[in-house]
């Protein structure tokens, strides 16, 4: 009885705990000048920016400017 009522316990605490961890996929677009390229990717990010494509694209858009990029567009958050 003990051992059924500790990993109910345990199963419950890591329930819990899991959307802390939680993730999304975003998937954009974006482009470069001179010459110009465009590119379709995806991208993971923290659950506070997955809230809406807004919150999406202020968390993306600078790591795609470090790396030479513009956002074009949020298609869509997954997970």
């Amino acid at each position: 009885m003990k051992r059924t009522l500790l990993s109910l316990a345990t199963l419950a605490a890591l329930t819990a705990a899991a959307p802390a961890f939680a993730d999304c996929t975003v998937k954009y677009k974006a482009k470069q000048d001179n010459p110009l390229q465009l590119k379709a990717g995806e991208a993971t990010l923290p659950d506070s920016a997955c809230g809406s494509e807004s919150a999406a694209a202020a968390a993306l858009a600078p790591k795609l400017a470090k790396e030479g990029w513009t956002l074009l567009a949020i298609v869509a958050i997954l997970g």
